[in-house]
């Protein structure tokens, strides 16, 4: 039990399928319900051990993008009017299939309007 807690690090590297990596508070990556389940310490899994965890359906512009919304709904989690993130139109059915992969119901949120889900 002790070298569970102690394993469980703050920050996890989340990697493309391309090699990028991305270090992230593990809070934040934990919007995503796949990622968190991923890195449960209780899970066992190989990621929550390694605090580590690779992305082979998504490449490093997507988890770039992935990773900047996590952050951006850590900022604005409690806010009322909090401001609508900006994604670029060339990028928008990568990062709803994205979302999906990661079953992220938060991260579907923006394309809603756009693709009618």
């Amino acid at each position: 039990m002790a070298d569970e807690a102690q394993n469980v690090s703050e920050y996890v590297t989340l990697i493309s399928n391309d090699g990028y990596k991305f270090v992230v508070k593990r809070s934040a990556a934990c919007v995503s319900g796949a990622l968190r389940r991923m890195l449960d310490p209780k899970s066992n899994f190989s990621e929550a051990i390694e605090n580590k965890a690779t992305l082979e359906n998504l490449n490093g512009v997507v988890l770039e993008k992935v990773c900047e919304y996590f952050y951006f709904h850590e900022k604005h989690k409690d806010s009322k009017d909090a401001p609508d993130m900006d994604f670029p139109p060339e990028l928008c059915l990568e990062l709803l299939m994205a979302a999906d992969y990661l079953n992220s119901k938060l991260l579907q949120a923006p394309f809603k309007s756009m693709y009618s889900i």
